[in-house]
């Protein structure tokens, strides 16, 4: 039997902890260094506030302050990254979305990454229908035209489209087996670059047109669900 979660302490956060990790999130992907005033802009704090919280950050090297006066990211956040990334358990993450995602959909459910010219199906969740495909975690297939296949070509960052302009989720029927459908989402990591595909599959006369247009969201959902526990905090649902 898995061990029991332990209950959260019901106790409050402190203002001034929440003020000073809001600086340090108002720093988004190109931001070299902000002013002050932008600073206060994006937190909606007094730049007073801002100058004395920012005292503390560079003490801890989680912010500095260059000669201009403007401020970037100190030297701990790329450690303390670092540590989230090899500490980082991906079965931990998607396990839990992939049996979400049979409970919802009723189909199996599949999280593939890229290996070269082959997909890997690193982590998978039967349906619970008899009828479905036959898919084992650690089982390799080929890079052909399925829907997983090509959103683990066509998305290698945070584009919001592919190559040739389709946005996901993909849908693909017959195309690695005349009676199988798929449907996949791409789900991308911290550094905004794709990490694996998180699919859905079935038999074409169940996983129908018709059926991915009703259960796209939910898997839409699911992906950025995914993407954002594993650190992209660029992806949102549609």
């Amino acid at each position: 039997m898995p061990p029991r979660e332990k209950a959260r302490p019901s106790v409050s956060g402190v203002a001034a902890v929440d003020r000073a990790f809001a600086i340090l999130a108002a720093f988004r992907r190109g931001d070299r260094s902000l002013e002050l005033t932008e600073l206060a802009a994006r937190t909606g704090l007094v730049k007073s506030t801002i100058m004395r919280l920012a005292v503390s950050l560079e003490n801890l090297g989680l912010l500095a302050r260059q000669p201009d006066g403007a401020y970037r990211l100190g030297h701990e956040t790329l450690r303390l990254g670092s540590v989230y990334q090899s500490s980082l358990d991906l079965e931990d993450h998607v396990m839990p979305v992939l049996e979400k995602l049979v409970e919802a959909t009723e189909e199996s459910a599949s999280f593939y990454v890229r290996r070269g010219n082959q997909r890997l199906c690193l982590f998978r969740v039967d349906s619970p229908h008899r009828l479905r495909l036959v898919v084992l975690a650690g089982e390799m297939r080929p890079m052909d035209q399925s829907a997983i296949a090509q959103v683990l070509r066509g998305f290698g960052t945070t584009s919001t489209v592919d190559p040739e302009g389709r946005m996901p989720p993909l849908y693909t029927s017959g195309a690695t087996d005349p009676h199988t459908a798929a449907m996949a989402m791409p789900v991308f990591g911290a550094d905004r670059r794709q990490v694996g595909a998180l699919a859905l599959s079935g038999p074409v006369a169940r996983l129908t047109n018709e059926r991915f247009a009703e259960i796209a969201p939910v898997l839409q959902r699911m992906a950025a669900e995914l993407s954002r526990s594993i650190g992209c905090s660029e992806v949102s649902p549609a």
